[in-house]
């Protein structure tokens, strides 16, 4: 499995696989004009050319980004392919300086494994008010947030 940035020819393949989690609320549906307008967010997981996982770092201000569209093809979870897409995209939020990132998540152990804390989502305005308020689920969140404050490059 090789974990890369996500091409333009990964647009159509990255929002089949995040559609089939969006009727369970798991994932937000994404129109495939956002894909190729944030392509370049997107880290996959690719194996032998087929597509096993997707995560996207979007940057909310110069010190925070979000993790977030992050998927692994069903059948495929608890292999390790979602820490190994985490992991890749914190290490590109490190060099590029960012200092903390979050996710919302219905999944907030695996996150905690990951060295992310849970936080109350008042701590992330720029999320709140950029995204979530265009959310049918605003106010009644349910997902938790995690944020993990992050160390220089190595």
């Amino acid at each position: 499995m090789l974990i890369r940035n996500a091409c333009l020819s990964d647009a159509v393949p990255i929002q089949k696989l995040l559609m089939e989690y969006v009727p369970q609320g798991i994932v937000l549906s994404r129109s495939l004009v956002e894909i190729y307008q944030s392509i370049r967010e997107f880290k996959v997981a690719d194996e032998n050319g087929l597509l096993v996982g997707v995560c996207s770092l979007h940057i909310w201000w110069e010190d925070l980004a979000e993790v977030r569209s992050l998927v692994v093809r069903p059948g495929r979870e608890k292999g390790g392919i979602g820490t190994c897409l985490v992991e890749a995209t914190l290490e590109e939020a490190r060099q590029m300086g960012i200092k903390r990132v979050f996710a919302l998540t219905y999944k907030p152990d695996f996150f905690r494994r990951l060295g992310f804390s849970v936080v109350d989502k008042s701590e992330l305005p720029q999320k709140v008010w950029g995204d979530c308020v265009k959310c049918p689920k605003f106010p009644q969140c349910d997902e938790t947030a995690v944020s993990l404050l992050l160390t220089a490059a190595a």
